[in-house]
């Protein structure tokens, strides 16, 4: 092998070692946030704690869509105050606002983002995709809690208001939803 394709071996293999790096970027990025609470981003958690403390703190709850989603989106109680450690329930209304079906994700996330960590989420409407049919109304459920090791943290410690904000994101219908609005109304039975 000459010098000149040893140089471009090299540099294909920088190309791909780049390329196959970048790849990987989104979903490391995505499981390191979601396991470290970086940048505000909750934490799922299967039980809530079996305690909660003396100290409350007030959750704000924030809802909106992304630019052109024909939906109305928000939350149904502005805030509410827990204990730390006890779960939380709160709901947001969304409704559909266009003649035809719409499907969205939504994005969420938590400030101040030191909260991130310790806000952890049991079971929300933001884990699945949501299909709502032309006018339909529908109230989605997020059941939280603040973990108690909070009040213990250098940097946390101090956070007695936390903000949880969802941007919903309209995505492509699925399959079985998407066929049903291509058929002709007249052939569905």
């Amino acid at each position: 092998m000459n010098a000149n394709n040893k140089v471009l071996a090299r540099l294909v293999g920088v190309v791909v070692l780049m390329g196959a790096a970048s790849w990987a970027a989104v979903p490391f990025y995505n499981w390191f946030c979601a396991t470290t609470g970086f940048a505000g981003t909750p934490r799922v958690a299967t039980v809530a704690p079996d305690h909660s403390l003396d100290e409350t703190v007030t959750v704000r709850f924030i809802g909106s869509v992304e630019k052109g989603m024909p939906w109305k989106f928000g939350p149904i109680e502005k805030e509410m105050t827990i204990k730390i450690g006890e779960t939380g329930l709160a709901f947001y209304e969304a409704v559909n606002l266009s003649d035809r079906p719409v499907a969205g994700t939504a994005a969420y996330n938590v400030g101040p983002d030191q909260a991130g960590y310790f806000f952890e989420k049991i079971d929300c409407f933001c884990f699945t995709e949501q299909v709502l049919q032309p006018g339909e109304r529908v109230e989605m459920p997020v059941s939280f809690f603040v973990d108690p090791a909070i009040v213990d943290d250098r940097d946390a410690g101090y956070i007695r208001n936390i903000t949880l904000s969802y941007t919903f994101f309209e995505t492509d219908l699925p399959v079985d939803q998407a066929s049903l609005t291509t058929q002709d109304p007249k052939t569905v039975n």
